[in-house]
């Protein structure tokens, strides 16, 4: 037999007789979707003139390239066969495989699709991440009591970065939104109690409002939102440059080094910009009580002690440690399981951002059912 031709650009189809008298069916050229789009009629209609395909035997070893649509195309030439009368490249082996399981999946029973598998593969995916969570939070635990033990070897320098950047640097939009939430509630509320002569009572809902629940959770969100996805990016980035491969190994414990800065940074931080939200939310809620209903400064200023108690304030900074911790962890956490590709890159912190959120007003509304009692008696 002679020979196959050298490849040529455009895709052909020749039929010929080999040595022994078979039917030959040589195919040649480039078989891909790009080469394939000026003379796909063309191609088309002369495979369909082949007159038992299954019969014969195809050599493609003259096919100089190949992708899913001339191997698609062939295959619907040929039709269903054990591919014993086919010779093809090793390259282009893989290229027919996967379109014969397809052909498999296509007509196997509905019943043997197990529809379970994706609720099953969402648990396993589920418990992976509280185990992984449960890990981290373990090292922290040891990282912790390290630094207890030695503080002076400690990671200040770490600490303190993370305090500006997820503290200091966060003051401009926290004052911002609490200054236009403080505005809107009390507008809103001015405009109610306007209706039955309660124009007082607005120092009442703006106090207990704000310090107790409006000022943790906005700064919380907001936090999440700038600074979990800054420290979820961070150790992706680290990951994908492997620069987490070089710490561990030149033994720099990067879970001492990055996780626990970041947690204390959080947990010191958070409290304090809750307290800055809690001001000039108030404060914006003042200037439109005094434009709306015409309360003094100084009125409000000094009725505000006297009907909203000390204990909520205390619950508002509770919360911004656990909410600071939380958020934390569950930034280094989607951090540090990022894969060493962009893509995962960002999946990763659009993930870590949803479950900060999620968590924080999850959180909220426990503590806010658990300590109901707390701080709402006058």
């Amino acid at each position: 037999m002679s020979p196959p031709p050298e490849p040529k650009a455009s895709p052909a189809v020749a039929e010929l007789t080999d040595d022994e008298g078979r039917r030959l069916i040589r195919i040649s050229g480039a078989w891909t979707l790009l080469a394939l789009a000026p003379c796909f009629d063309a191609i088309d209609q002369r495979l369909k003139t082949i007159a038992d395909p299954a019969a014969a035997r195809w050599d493609l070893r003259g096919v100089l390239k190949m992708d899913h649509a001339g191997a698609a195309l062939l295959r619907r030439a040929w039709g269903a066969t054990d591919g014993t009368r086919i010779e093809v490249r090793t390259e282009h082996e893989p290229l027919f495989r996967r379109l014969s399981a397809a052909e498999v999946a296509e007509v196997a029973p509905a019943g043997a699709r197990r529809p379970w598998l994706p609720r099953a593969a969402w648990l396993l995916q589920v418990s992976s991440h509280v185990q992984d969570f449960i890990v981290l939070v373990g090292f922290l635990a040891l990282d912790l009591a390290r630094f207890a033990a030695s503080p002076a070897r400690g990671p200040w320098r770490e600490i303190s970065a993370n305090v500006y950047r997820t503290g200091t640097q966060a003051l401009a939009i926290t004052a911002l939104v609490g200054f236009l939430i403080g505005v809107v509630l009390s507008f809103l509320s001015s405009t109610q109690l306007k209706l039955f002569g309660a124009d007082i009572f607005i120092v009442n809902i703006l106090g207990i409002s704000v310090i107790r629940e409006l000022g943790p959770t906005l700064a919380a969100i907001l936090v999440a939102g700038r600074s979990g996805s800054s420290m979820t990016a961070q150790l992706g980035v680290m990951r994908v440059t492997q620069e987490l491969d070089a710490m561990s190994v030149m033994g720099i414990p990067h879970m001492y080094r990055l996780v626990l800065p970041k947690v204390i940074a959080l947990a010191l931080g958070l409290p304090l910009l809750v307290l800055w939200t809690d001001a000039v939310a108030l404060l914006g809620g003042m200037v439109a009580a005094n434009v709306e209903l015409g309360l003094s400064y100084r009125f409000f200023l000094e009725t505000l002690p006297s009907v909203v108690p000390v204990a909520n304030l205390y619950l508002g900074i509770g919360k911004g440690v656990v909410f600071g911790v939380l958020i934390a962890l569950i930034a280094c956490h989607y951090g540090l399981r990022i894969r060493p590709n962009t893509e995962s890159l960002g999946a990763g912190t659009t993930g870590s951002v949803v479950a900060a959120i999620t968590t924080v007003i999850l959180v909220d509304a426990v503590v806010a059912i658990l300590f109901r009692d707390v701080g709402l008696g006058f």
